[in-house]
C-alpha cells in the first residue's frame, strides 16, 4: 500500500521530459549536449587546479594561448579531440580514457 507521499511523487524522467522535451527531441538534445559540455569543462578546470597550473602555464605546456584556455574553461570554444588529448596528457600529465556507453 502506497503512502500519500509516495502517490504524489513524480518520476524524475517525467519532470525532465516536461521541462526539456522528450528524449530525441531537438530541444532535449541541445540541453543534454550543453550539460555534457559543462561536465567536461568542469573536469578540465578541476584538473588544472589540481595540477596547480595557471591558464597561462597550461597554455604554454600545450602550445596554445591563454585566451584559448579561458574560452575552453568558459565553454565558449569547441575542443578538437587532438586538443583534448594534449590538454590531458601534455598539460596535466595524465592519460585520457574514453568510454562509450
Amino acid at each position: 500500500m502506497k503512502s500519500k507521499i509516495m502517490e504524489n511523487l513524480t518520476d524524475i524522467e517525467v519532470l525532465i521530459d516536461n521541462a526539456f522535451g522528450k528524449r530525441g527531441s531537438i530541444e532535449r538534445d541541445a540541453i543534454e549536449e550543453r550539460a555534457e559540455l559543462f561536465v567536461v569543462v568542469e573536469m578540465l578546470k578541476e584538473a588544472r587546479k589540481e595540477a596547480k597550473l595557471t591558464q597561462e602555464q597550461l597554455a604554454q605546456r600545450i602550445g596554445a594561448k591563454k585566451s584559448y584556455i579561458s574560452r575552453v574553461e568558459k565553454g565558449k570554444a569547441d575542443i578538437q579531440l587532438s586538443t583534448l588529448f594534449r590538454l590531458v596528457e601534455k598539460g596535466f600529465g595524465k592519460k585520457l580514457n574514453l568510454t562509450f556507453g
